[in-house]
């Protein structure tokens, strides 16, 4: 162990995992083997932030801090040409560039210089791209990387798309009659699963229009959906046990001190900007 430095301590356990004679599972994982791990961590992590405690965001920010070391620990010994330090020194240096307004001579009046100044830098960063849509990852979930496509398009200067225009392309028989017509199109059956994605696309352009992160909003209102659904299932067992004379205890949440998050019916509308910029 390293007298107060714990990160350096997780940098060694993960070199005694992949070292000889190590973990031999460890040993045998490879980026690709671990993809389904990181995805799985970062989805834990964006529930702790959402619905968790405390406790839950530290533990789920280690775990994914651990993917991390654990990736650059597998780069280092597959001959990469990368370790960890290289990692953290590229978003580093990444981080400081694209805030010049702290780190240079540039001056930031407020939160829009400040979102023009880190576009800026990416853009020089970026200038090879060939398209306004290049670096949008495939593997973002549906709804996520379809608002983002759409967020490029507008920053690029094109024409959003127009929901209604979008559900007239989808083969729908809704209540309205032809697709396009009435907004009963969207209640409708969709003649194929092209159709029905064109449908949910119309809605993540909707959402985009208004400045809502369509993403969030579906998650929010599922977990409206869940929450009652299982009150549905504590209130039937309730009435089981009723009938049988016996007693129920009540649920307990997890431990810990809520986080503050953000309701589905809180206007958080931010127009294009919605946080801090993130690396790409």
């Amino acid at each position: 162990m390293t007298p107060n430095d714990p990160l350096a301590d997780l940098r060694a356990t993960v070199d005694r995992l992949l070292d000889p004679p190590g973990c031999e599972w460890n040993r045998a994982q490879t980026h690709r083997t671990l993809v389904t791990y990181l995805v799985e961590e970062a989805f834990e992590l964006v529930e702790a932030i959402e619905e968790g405690t405390a406790d839950d965001l530290r533990e789920e920010l280690g775990d994914v801090l651990y993917q991390v070391v654990l990736h650059a620990g597998i780069a280092e010994r597959t001959g990469e040409g990368f370790g960890l330090a290289d990692v953290a020194a590229e978003v580093d240096e990444k981080i400081r560039r694209r805030h010049p307004h702290v780190f240079g001579a540039d001056h930031a009046d407020g939160v829009d210089d400040i979102v023009r100044l880190w576009s800026a830098a990416k853009a020089r960063e970026k200038a090879d791209r060939t398209s306004a849509y290049e670096g949008v990852p495939r593997g973002l979930p549906a709804l996520a990387r379809a608002q983002k496509i759409a967020e490029r398009r507008a920053r690029a200067g094109h024409a959003a798309e127009r929901a209604d225009a979008v559900e007239a392309t989808a083969g729908s028989c809704g209540p309205g009659g032809d697709a396009g017509d009435a907004p009963g199109v969207v209640a409708g059956s969709a003649r194929t699963e092209l159709d029905w994605g064109r449908l949910l696309l119309a809605q993540v352009d909707r959402a985009t229009e208004q400045g809502w992160d369509a993403e969030r909003a579906l998650r929010a209102a599922l977990r409206e959906r869940e929450e009652a659904w299982r009150a549905e299932e504590r209130g039937g067992a309730r009435q089981a046990d009723t009938a049988r004379g016996g007693t129920r205890q009540p649920d307990t949440a997890r431990g810990g001190t809520r986080m503050a998050d953000t309701t589905p019916f809180e206007d958080d509308r931010s127009g294009e900007w919605r946080g801090t910029p993130q690396p790409e």
